[in-house]
């Protein structure tokens, strides 16, 4: 999608996809990944995600990008945080407690920035995108994070012909074609969740589910 689709979905508050809660799968999943609790971990297309409030709760510190300051400015804004903000080739960077968001393009961060990020988190990003970007993704961003990187990736399968993205529907077979030559890939859940998504159910969409893959950066 191009920037000015998010920029517009965040200035009119059409926002469907953020959750007024945590994410119950990363709450189920994330611990067996076994991180130290101060790691960092990268959060792609972030918006204001309240997944990243869970992460910073349990000791990591939160890397994320996000194309919209409307989003950013918002997360710090509902915690009230004063962020520091600095521009760097990167983007503009917002930075208070555990969080550094930056204000930017994903595909372009380059392996510097990324350096000191230990895990990925990945629940709305990849989904976010159609399939010529999914792959520009995968080449950019994922392929510039550090050796032995662990994080867990979230993705939707539904027949796509049913409704147009995002969130776009994302196979196995379209995963590890995408990330199996830099991360090992486990895929560690699926679970049927059209009962518990009314707006696809409306849109005509007839099958839904959600899978959880569990990732490992090859050396």
């Amino acid at each position: 999608m191009h920037p000015e689709f998010w920029h517009e979905r965040w200035s009119h508050d059409l926002i469907g996809f953020h959750r007024d809660a945590p994410l119950p799968l990363l709450l189920k999943h994330w611990p067996a990944l076994d991180l130290a609790p101060d790691t960092r971990v990268f959060v792609p297309l972030c918006g204001k995600s309240l997944d990243m409030v869970w992460l910073a709760e349990h000791g990591h510190r939160v890397l994320g990008v996000e194309l919209s300051e409307m989003a950013v400015r918002q997360f710090f804004e509902e915690r009230d945080l004063l962020p520091a903000i600095r521009e760097t080739a990167a983007g503009r960077h917002f930075v208070a407690g555990a969080y550094e968001l930056i204000v930017g393009d994903a595909f372009a961060l380059d392996a510097d920035v990324l350096a000191d990020c230990a895990a990925v988190y990945d629940r709305a990003a990849l989904i976010a995108l159609p399939p010529e970007l999914r792959r520009t993704y995968a080449a950019t961003a994922w392929h510039r994070l550090p050796a032995a990187s662990r994080g867990l990736l979230v993705t939707l399968e539904y027949p796509q012909a049913e409704k147009a993205g995002p969130p776009f529907s994302v196979a196995a077979a379209e995963v590890h074609a995408l990330l199996d030559r830099d991360w090992r890939v486990d895929a560690v859940e699926r679970r049927d969740i059209l009962a518990d998504e009314p707006g696809f159910v409306a849109d005509g969409v007839t099958a839904l589910s959600t899978a959880v893959y569990r990732v490992v950066r090859r050396g």
